[in-house]
């Protein structure tokens, strides 16, 4: 029996090196937990600074170890490793700090820290390798999560090792009590691959002064982009007591679009860019930080201590992984007479009202809960957009929109009531003989559709409620329906559009004349669509097949102005503001924008409801050329339907859910049943019904969301759970087949897997119980068996073979540490900037080289579309 207990202590570390080959947060954080320094009473809010937050994801929380510091602008940094080998990807980062403690916190991602202590002066550096920015707090800023899908990639063979957590106390008076200081950040990670990799973009300058009491002075930076794509999702800006507004922008042919724009004496968190914004190769990244020398008798410099001054500009991006680049910095003036045509609002300074004051200067209670539940919580940024993104848009097979008896079904809406509201042709058909080559009506012989044209039908069952529009029109195309019920449509004969009351027979507005086709104010040329500003009761119209632009009346019918041009002959390569049939319109009333599918360029337009101005543009290489509706829904979606593939080409006919902040696909949808033939309106509603008219195939098909069967199968026991998971599956297969199986969007493999990890959470469980038993019996079973052998062979050479096989299992889970480079001071580092400030290594930008990846291959170039046949009319 001594035998038996003396194999069970020699193979015990051979099973817990197989229990730890299982990544479960709660046993690879063994090694860290080894290692962790010990901190005082109540910096950490437990005594976990690792929590499992599941099977993958866990909480990393980074806090100083209770520091008093002796002097003002004091920079003190310590380092926490990342407590497990292979690759993770943070997604959300919760800051634990008060301005009335902290100046600033930046934490940075490297391979070995500057020093192993448990914290040190910041003059020593903060990495020994190149560090990358993860994250930058000022003026007690909310926290920061990252959109779906995007991450900062760490650990794995290229990623940091460890996390370094810079604090700049400012003002010593602070510690009059000599109390012990914990600031710092809880960072939420996973080990799901993450498919869009986030990195930090900063812009600061380097050398400017400000005289005493100069009203204005402006600091200016830009740089050219040389590299792959980027996509912009959030903004960060930063000075101390002199700066009044910070800008940031990208210019391209001369063209500026704003990411962000804020006053720095407002928290200065990182702000949602309110449109996605790209960069691409030969791009110029600018920004403009505002400063005031009123006040100060002596010039001001840039500097790290208060009486400094900084101009930085952070942007968060994120690149396909293959591409990704963590970390790159802007520190120039590249080109100053650009400068001579920033937007005007760049020098308008932000209003900051006593309210925003009050939030700036309130206090951080630090939580002293970090339980599960509490470390899952996330304050919603001001104009923060959380979508919940994890679901999936399937045919409602019940839905009979099949089999109702339509013509060309032109438009579609939703009416106040939430029913669906159809637009056809009754026995009138749009094709080659209907116009001469003026754009003129040729079948008016044909007399109006004697049928009703617009019908009302219950969406659940297509029960039609209500029709009106008969003897009204000719050739219908666009409806949307404004907050009071009144139906807003256009006819491509008349050249009109129709204000019609819900159970009026006449039109109470008509724009446009009658069978007569123009281009002035009085005039459409074939119109495709009308939407109406719920605020403002403004109309705006989209003119159309003939005219290209985009026409913006009163609410009583007013002219008030028009913008956009033509392309010319070649679609898909329009400039902003430019269109090649402008065919749908959709309002984002929570932004201020119209948007616009331009069909013909297969691409949508964004632009402000006020001004016209360009805001961005939505395009995507599965849209193929041909974009035709877009429809928005409160919440953040875009739905939107592209149109037949051209011959030769492989993007199917198909329906898209995007993010409308990142612009990306989350989701794309084919009928279960028959086939799209030309979709040509889409609309949905808040739960994510979609609606779909299609011209040739005359029917309306219906897609619901599969969130809601999700939400009960994970409920579900184990086994119900893989019944679902199965079934979707299936579903999921029929999809890929008959769109396209070489579909790559990154987003939308996301969300699948992200769903196929949630369903199979139950299985997962079940299966990593019964590996853990098995290796039990196992080793029972082999005890037994060298507890015989021992009393008929000699048992010492077996028992030596197991120990050295234990330690090589646990030799291959121990780590190698990184090196890296040595870098100097970045500001130290620019001749004539040797001031104090730099001299300390301690601005918001310190310890920061210039980007030495900083390439320009040709190779990253973007290739141009071939150009397209000639447009289609419907």
């Amino acid at each position: 029996m001594a035998g038996l207990l003396t194999n069970v202590l020699i193979l015990l570390p051979v099973f817990q090196t197989i229990c730890l080959g299982f990544r479960s947060p709660l046993s690879v954080f063994k090694r860290y937990k080894d290692t962790a320094r010990s901190l005082p009473s109540g910096c950490l809010a437990s005594n976990r600074p690792v929590i499992s937050l599941g099977l993958s994801d866990f909480a990393l929380d980074i806090r100083m170890p209770g520091v008093t510091p002796k002097q003002s602008d004091t920079y003190l940094c310590m380092s926490v490793p990342l407590p497990v080998d292979d690759e993770a990807y943070v997604v959300d980062f919760k800051p634990y700090a008060s301005m009335d403690t902290v100046h600033h916190m930046l934490l940075f991602g490297c391979s070995e820290p500057s020093s192993t202590e448990n914290y040190w002066d910041c003059d020593e550096g903060t990495c020994k390798d190149k560090s990358n920015i993860l994250y930058a707090w000022a003026r007690n800023a909310a926290s920061t999560r990252l959109p779906k899908g995007v991450g900062f990639r760490v650990g794995g063979e290229t990623g940091a090792k460890f996390f370094v957590l810079q604090v700049h106390y400012g003002d010593i008076g602070a510690f009059r009590d000599k109390h012990k200081d914990c600031s710092g950040v809880t960072l939420h990670l996973t080990h799901q691959k993450q498919p869009l990799i986030a990195g930090m973009y900063l812009m600061m300058s380097v050398n400017t002064v400000i005289p005493p009491g100069e009203k204005v002075v402006n600091a200016d930076i830009a740089c050219r982009y040389k590299r792959f794509p980027m996509h912009l999702f959030a903004y960060r800006v930063h000075t101390h007591r002199l700066g009044k507004v910070v800008s940031g922008y990208r210019v391209r042919n001369g063209q500026w679009t704003l990411i962000g724009r804020q006053s720095p004496q407002l928290p200065q968190a990182f702000y949602p860019v309110g449109h996605p914004v790209d960069v691409s190769y030969d791009d110029i990244l600018a920004a403009r930080c505002v400063f005031s020398g009123e006040g100060r008798t002596t010039e001001t410099h840039i500097g790290g201590t208060a009486n400094d001054e900084m101009c930085n500009f952070y942007v968060m991006y994120y690149m396909e992984a293959k591409h990704a680049v963590s970390y790159m910095t802007c520190t120039q003036n590249a080109n100053p007479e650009m400068f001579r045509t920033i937007p005007q609002e760049a020098n308008i300074p932000v209003p900051v009202t006593s309210d925003m004051l009050k939030m700036a200067h309130g206090h951080h209670e630090e939580t002293k809960d970090t339980d599960k539940s509490s470390l899952l919580q996330q304050a919603k940024n001001e104009g923060e957009e959380i979508l919940d993104q994890d679901f999936h848009i399937e045919e409602a097979v019940e839905w009979p929109g099949l089999d109702l008896k339509l013509g060309q079904v032109s438009g579609l809406a939703l009416d106040p009531e939430n029913n669906l509201v159809v637009f056809h042709r009754g026995d009138h058909v749009w094709d080659e003989s209907s116009f001469d080559s003026n754009f003129v009506y040729q079948q008016r012989g044909l007399g109006p559709i004697e049928q009703n044209t617009i019908l009302v039908l219950n969406p659940s069952n297509a029960k039609l409620l209500r029709s009106l529009g008969k003897s009204l029109f000719y050739l219908p195309h666009g409806l949307s329906i404004d907050k009071n019920g009144n139906y807003w449509v256009t006819d491509v004969a008349l050249h009109q559009v129709f204000k019609l009351g819900p159970d009026e027979k006449e039109p109470l507005l008509i724009l446009g004349v009658a069978l007569q086709p123009g281009s002035d104010k009085n005039h459409f040329c074939q119109p495709t669509d009308v939407a109406v500003d719920p605020i403002t009761g403004s109309i705006y119209v989209s003119d159309g097949y003939c005219n290209s632009r985009i026409v913006q009346f009163s609410s009583n019918g007013l002219y008030l102005m028009q913008w956009g041009e033509g392309t010319g002959t070649t679609s898909g390569r329009g400039r902003p503001g430019q269109f090649l049939i402008p065919h749908s319109l959709t309002l984002i009333p929570d932004f201020r924008q119209l948007c616009v599918a331009d069909r013909e360029n297969g691409r949508i337009q964004c632009f402000r409801l006020e001004t016209g101005e360009f805001i961005k543009e939505i395009k995507h290489k599965s849209f193929g050329r041909e974009l035709f509706a877009v429809s928005y829904v409160p919440g953040g979606f875009l739905f939107a339907v592209n149109g037949m593939p051209y011959p030769g080409e492989v993007e199917p006919v198909q329906g898209f859910v995007m993010n409308f902040s990142t612009g990306e696909i989350i989701d794309s949808f084919i009928p279960l049943r028959k086939n799209f033939q030309m979709p040509h309106d889409v609309v949905a509603s808040e739960d994510k019904t979609v609606f779909i008219g299609d011209v040739h195939a005359r029917a309306v098909w219906k897609f619901g969301s599969t969130e809601k069967l999700e939400h009960r199968s994970v409920k579900k026991a184990g086994i119900e759970v893989q019944e679902t998971k199965e079934s979707e599956s299936t579903v999921e297969a029929r999809s890929q087949l008959e769109s396209n199986p070489a579909s790559t969007d990154p987003l939308k493999k996301q969300e699948k897997q992200h769903l196929v990890h949630q369903n199979s959470t139950g299985v997962s469980f079940l299966l990593i119980t019964a590996l853990l038993i098995i290796p039990v019996i196992v080793l029972m079973a082999i005890l037994m068996y060298i507890q015989w052998r021992k009393t008929t062979v000699s048992g010492a050479d077996g028992e030596h073979k197991l120990d050295s096989s234990s330690r090589r299992i646990l030799g291959r889970l121990r780590g190698k540490a990184s090196s890296g480079l040595n870098l100097g001071n970045f500001f130290a580092s620019h001749k004539g900037y040797s001031r104090k400030g730099f001299d300390r290594l301690s601005t918001e930008g310190s310890d920061q080289e210039k980007d030495e990846d900083d390439g320009s291959d040709s190779e990253e170039e973007c290739s141009a579309p071939p150009p397209p046949p000639a447009p289609s009319s419907s």
